[in-house]
């Protein structure tokens, strides 16, 4: 992990010549702390995996921001679980999947160049995905249970709505069982993840040296 530096910048150099800025710390989450540079990267892979145009404004420096405060958090749930890590090289099919997008292997390296990423860079983001749907299984899934009668209203919502949209072929509930238990047993792994990050921001101090990130 990441371990905390004390002070706003971190510094390289030697007594005989000056110190280079090498990146400025942004937030601090317990004892780790989140730079500059990490919240860039995370912009740069974002448009990346998107194809978007990198975008640095103030609106989208927070939503880096918060993305790795929420990664931060749930990387110390981990520590404390002691969650078994996958192995960084599991991602490497997701790698090749993003290659896939490109017709060659040159046009690829140019892109992640254009974008000033690296393929390792890459291969951490997709790791990490990989790693937190399977955490976010292992975490909550188990708890969730969906009701007959929960499945049955959802089902009554979704019926009046292809009524209003004059759907011809109107699926009947025991079609429609199994793809609605899995969309409400989604939404609920959401609802608790969401409501495990706000209680565990409570616990944890975070405290933005950018104070323009908050």
């Amino acid at each position: 992990m990441r371990s905390f530096l004390l002070g706003c910048l971190v510094l390289v150099g030697s007594n005989s010549a000056p110190a280079e800025i090498i990146d400025q710390i942004a937030v601090r989450v317990g004892n780790q702390i989140i730079t500059e540079g990490q919240i860039n990267e995370d912009i740069r892979l974002t448009a990346f995996l998107n194809r978007d145009r990198p975008d640095f404004s103030l609106a989208e420096r927070k939503k880096a921001a918060a993305r790795l405060v929420e990664q931060t958090l749930v990387e110390r749930d981990m520590d404390l679980s002691r969650y078994p890590l996958p192995l960084v090289d599991e991602a490497g099919p997701a790698v090749k999947d993003v290659q896939a997008r490109f017709s060659t292997l040159a046009q690829y390296q140019e892109a992640l160049a254009q974008y000033g990423i690296t393929e390792e860079a890459l291969k951490r983001r997709l790791w990490w995905q990989m790693t937190l749907m399977r955490f976010i299984d292992f975490r909550f899934r188990p708890a969730i249970q969906i009701t007959d009668s929960e499945i049955q209203a959802y089902y009554q919502q979704q019926l009046d709505k292809w009524k209003k949209q004059g759907l011809q072929s109107i699926p009947s509930l025991d079609d429609s069982r199994e793809s609605m238990e899995q969309i409400l047993t989604e939404q609920r792994i959401d609802e608790a993840l969401d409501e495990w990050l706000a209680m565990t921001r409570k616990q944890v101090a975070v405290r933005y040296y950018d104070e323009a990130l908050e």
